[in-house]
């Protein structure tokens, strides 16, 4: 192949060029390389951005000429070059090259990336879960027939011998996704349970509803992250169980808002402290003067009624904050 793409060029640069496309994502697919080295090998050898959109299953990859992954929310310009992954249907490949008419060479790029691409795909994701409510209800109740778990898991498009994860938002219902899903999680706070085994996915739902009650607005009343993983909990779950949601909230829950009513930038402030690596790092978090940020947490402390800058006071401060969270109806 090598040798004939040599040829080629000395007779036509566009041919020879091809040629060695051809070649490269031959490579590519017998190593059975993922999708994000697929779309990145696009953006290459085209030198400029490629951008892959399968919504239905819920996969965004966008790769820089560099090489360098940066994905975006920005729809696709209509007027690039692209390519669909199917006859017909809605995803596709993309290469962002604006005000030229695609050459021979971006062509076959595009249609040897998005066959390959398809493949993989088709290999490693089938088709993303429907969203039939009824069914995810008896795939996610552990007390369902197994027999009826499975079918309902089929009807999805699941793949029983496969592994999937539910996904928990306030006031809506649970979802499931495959577990090597990339794409874009719902907008909000989200409870995310781990992956598991199909017939598992009862567990995982139970996991995520308390990764939800970990779950912030990521506002100023209400600071920390929209999106918690169940994985990432560890035994720190363990806390849910003992703060009922809607009953008094316990002490230092109190003291937070009782302090909160009365300092708007309050639990912003300790919110950086809580989960930073120091008090400058906090002070960068929140954009204030290192010696801003210690007026700041002599006040708090008084209002609060115990340190937030000792080992122990911060670790209380983190709990404080967890259980506030918790104690949310």
């Amino acid at each position: 192949m090598k040798e004939l793409a040599g040829r080629l060029t000395a007779l036509d640069p566009d041919a020879g060029a091809a040629v060695r496309v051809i070649a490269y994502f031959d490579r590519l697919a017998e190593s059975r390389a993922g999708v994000e080295a697929l779309v990145r090998g696009a953006a290459v050898l085209a030198g400029v951005p490629a951008r892959l959109v399968d919504a239905e299953r819920r996969v965004r990859v966008r790769v820089e000429a560099d090489g360098a992954r940066s994905d975006t929310e920005l729809p696709p310009d209509p007027a690039w070059p692209w390519a669909a992954l199917a006859p017909g249907g809605t995803a596709a490949l993309w290469l962002e090259r604006s005000g030229a008419a695609p050459s021979v060479v971006d062509a076959v790029i595009l249609e040897r990336a998005a066959g390959a691409v398809r493949l993989v795909l088709d290999r490693t994701r089938g088709r993303a879960p429907a969203d039939d409510p009824a069914l995810v209800e008896t795939v996610l109740d552990a007390t369902a027939p197994e027999s009826a778990r499975l079918h309902a898991a089929r009807r999805l498009g699941l793949d029983p011998a496969g592994r999937a994860r539910a996904l928990a938002v306030p006031g809506g219902p649970p979802l499931i996704v495959a577990a090597e899903t990339e794409g874009d999680l719902p907008a909000g706070r989200v409870g995310v349970g781990p992956a598991v085994p199909v017939l598992d996915l009862p567990r995982s739902w139970a996991d995520a509803r308390t990764a939800l009650r970990f779950t912030a607005e990521g506002t100023a009343r209400d600071p920390g992250p929209r999106v918690v993983h169940a994985d990432g909990l560890g035994d720190v779950a363990r806390i849910a169980e003992l703060v009922v949601p809607g009953a008094e909230p316990p002490d230092d829950v109190r003291a937070l808002e009782r302090a909160a009513a009365s300092t708007p930038w309050l639990l912003t402030t300790l919110h950086a402290v809580a989960s930073t690596t120091s008090l400058r790092a906090a002070a960068a978090e929140i954009n204030v003067h290192h010696s801003t940020l210690q007026d700041r947490l002599t006040h708090a402390e008084h209002l609060l009624g115990w340190p937030v800058r000792t080992p122990q006071g911060r670790f209380r401060l983190q709990l404080a904050l967890a259980m506030r969270h918790l104690a949310r109806s």
